[in-house]
């Protein structure tokens, strides 16, 4: 009964995460577009998978607990040799955490990206605020020194 319930919660969790994955997807997309109200449509619709993804989560990690197995693929594995579907098991194991890994990397990639962005931002606002100079080099391909600085508005 519990190797059902659990290969049940690892097919939802697989949907729920390519789901999730093609989300990550479209809001790199949104942040390289910098279409800001697509990507305040993509969280609300990324937020209720993440916390499907968590309930069902700690429901597999309960199951095997009380199974008193460990919560990790060691216990799957044991539920695995003494079950019907224990193949199944090990099988959809392995594909939601390869999802899950893909799903962690993309969103990486995409953290990536907003932080270039706002280093960029911020550096476009400190030169437009007078309190950075932006790089500029001489002839000889030296940085330039600025004798004066002052802000872009009073330029």
């Amino acid at each position: 009964m519990h190797d059902t319930n659990l290969l049940d919660l690892f097919t939802n969790d697989i949907g729920t995460a390519e789901q999730l994955l093609e989300l990550i997807d479209t809001e790199f997309q949104a942040l390289t577009e910098r279409d800001l109200p697509r990507l305040q449509s993509i969280l609300t619709e990324k937020l209720p998978l993440l916390t499907l993804l968590d309930q069902h989560g700690k429901q597999r990690s309960q199951l095997l607990a009380s199974l008193n197995l460990s919560p990790d693929r060691a216990g799957l594995q044991a539920l695995a040799e003494q079950s019907s579907v224990g193949e199944q098991l090990i099988e959809r194991g392995d594909q939601l955490n390869a999802l899950l890994e893909r799903c962690q990397s993309a969103n990486l990639r995409n953290g990536r990206l907003i932080r270039s962005s706002q280093a960029s931002a911020n550096s476009i606002l400190g030169i437009l605020r007078g309190n950075e100079t932006p790089s500029l080099y001489d002839s000889r391909g030296s940085a330039a020194r600025i004798a004066q600085q002052r802000p872009l508005s009073q330029a």
